[in-house]
């Protein structure tokens, strides 16, 4: 299946986003052994060194997982990716996303998020979000920075089912928004 490119650094006020790659697993981890971070999460476990170590295996595996790093200190902060890209449909998927706990709350995700639009938005005209209907906290988030409720589905998962909730951002509604907050 073919990425979504990201061949450079995607800079904005306060984060940086670039390519994972294979020396980043401490840093990662640091951010990623918290339980918090995982606890409305599919995987709930992922804080665990094991878990963590075979998610970053298949991370590296996909050209399209970036690393968040803060560009006040330079500490690494968290982790998203583009995956499902489909150019003949002009549409691509956001997520695995997870920000250490110092982020929440404050503006970091809203601009992660909008970082990857921006970015998403040279190859196409729709970005899906595919969120755990547990997951309040990732479902509010959405819909702060302008994504629909589209449909829901059931995942068939190793250990049971897990209802989704796909919330979308078009292009041409992401553009007339960070038009209007731009004036």
């Amino acid at each position: 299946m073919q990425s979504l490119p990201v061949a450079a650094p995607i800079v904005g006020a306060s984060l940086e986003l670039r390519p994972l790659a294979p020396g980043d697993f401490e840093a990662l981890y640091h951010v990623a052994s918290d339980p918090l971070i995982w606890a409305q999460h599919p995987s709930p476990t992922r804080y665990q060194e094991a878990v963590f170590r075979e998610w970053f295996k298949d991370a590296l595996m996909s050209d399209s997982v970036l690393v968040v790093i803060d560009r006040s200190s330079h500490q690494v902060v968290g982790s998203s990716r583009y995956y499902e890209f489909n150019e003949k449909a002009r549409e691509v998927a956001i997520g695995y996303t997870f920000l250490a706990r110092e982020k929440w709350g404050g503006g970091a995700n809203g601009e992660l998020k909008r970082l990857m639009l921006r970015h998403a938005f040279q190859w196409v005209d729709t970005v899906w979000f595919h969120i755990a209907a547990q997951n309040i906290r990732s479902q509010r988030a959405m819909e702060k920075i302008g994504g629909k409720f589209s449909h829901s589905s059931i995942k068939q998962l190793a250990h049971g089912t897990q209802e989704n909730f796909f919330y979308k951002v078009e292009r041409a509604t992401f553009e007339h928004r960070e038009s209007v907050t731009d004036t």
